[in-house]
């Protein structure tokens, strides 16, 4: 009788250290806004997706599909949907947001508002339930926009080549830029009773609160020679920087920590996160511990790289966690 009292027990702890253990994945589908960027040491360009990691604990884990340029209409017709279809389980969760393209006039990217776009988003939808996946509708985030008229920032792909100037500005709010593009996945979230995150709201507050000068801050904004990989400098009113990406993949992880109660306890506010592949602020260990402020305690979420304390780290409250 004990011998069979021991086996269960043995095999209840390993059914629930097996159950502890087990990761959830969040798949990010989108655009520009949200992808990973290629030569991170270098290239200070961040999608908010890229930084998602740093905000969860690590029985999360974030799989960023959201690639440069697409809509939903050409995530779909070039099989990137279809892949990250077959790669959803029971349990995952799928955040959908596109509109940035799905405004622009090409063929190969345009849809309708209430028509091809709304069909899109919907196919998402019905498909990660297919794989029994939680899709999470966001519409897109907004562009940086003082101007009461079109300053040729629509075409969001071509920022990267502009020079630094000053802007024009004619206004001291934000101009909206997206129209009836917002309005659809709201519209499809009520439809098929799926969680909607206002992205485009929660970014609006954030710039307008931070004002016209300082909202650049958030962007790919530098001048001639502040980086050595641009040497023109940019004047990008659509893509974030380290800075403005983390800040919102913070503001994203709340709204969805709020809206999907599975995920509010793994959602972390780290001091600093570490990752040679530029998921977080800071590539080293090092670098993160240099920063941190003597005599108060700071939290380092460190993603992928060396995790050891060095003895300089001594003299300060330090916390590492991987």
């Amino acid at each position: 009788m004990m011998k069979r009292l021991t086996y269960i027990l043995m095999v209840i702890g390993l059914f629930v250290l097996t159950s502890s253990n087990k990761s959830t994945t969040i798949f990010i589908i989108g655009d520009s806004t949200a992808a990973d960027k290629q030569n991170p040491q270098t290239n200070p360009e961040r999608g908010w997706g890229m930084m998602l990691q740093g905000c969860f604990d690590r029985h999360v884990r974030v799989s960023n599909h959201a690639v440069n340029g697409r809509s939903s209409k050409s995530f779909i017709t070039e099989g990137r949907w279809q892949r990250v279809f077959e790669q959803l389980r029971p349990g995952d969760y799928v955040v959908i947001q596109f509109g940035h393209n799905d405004e622009k006039q090409d063929t190969a990217r345009h849809t309708e508002p209430g028509g091809t776009f709304d069909e899109n988003l919907s196919r998402f939808v019905r498909e990660a339930r297919e794989r029994k996946a939680t899709p999470i509708l966001m519409n897109a985030v907004v562009r940086r926009n003082f101007f009461q008229a079109s300053d040729g920032s629509a075409e969001d792909e071509a920022l990267r080549n502009t020079k630094y100037e000053d802007e024009q500005v004619n206004s001291d709010t934000l101009i909206d830029t997206h129209g009836a593009y917002l309005l659809s996945p709201r519209r499809v979230a009520e439809q098929m009773g799926v969680v909607f995150i206002d992205a485009n709201r929660i970014t609006h507050d954030l710039e307008q609160g931070m004002g016209i000068e300082g909202s650049r801050r958030l962007h790919m904004w530098y001048r001639p020679g502040e980086v050595a990989s641009i040497p023109n400098g940019r004047h990008d009113n659509t893509h974030y920087n380290v800075f403005g990406a983390r800040l919102v993949a913070g503001l994203l992880a709340d709204a969805i920590a709020e809206k999907v109660p599975a995920l509010r306890r793994h959602v972390r506010h780290y001091d600093y996160v570490v990752s040679q592949e530029g998921r977080g602020n800071y590539f080293s260990l090092q670098e993160a511990i240099d920063a941190a402020p003597a005599g108060k305690r700071t939290v380092i979420r460190v993603l992928d790289g060396e995790t050891q304390l060095p003895a300089s780290a001594r003299s300060k409250r330090i916390k590492v966690v991987r």
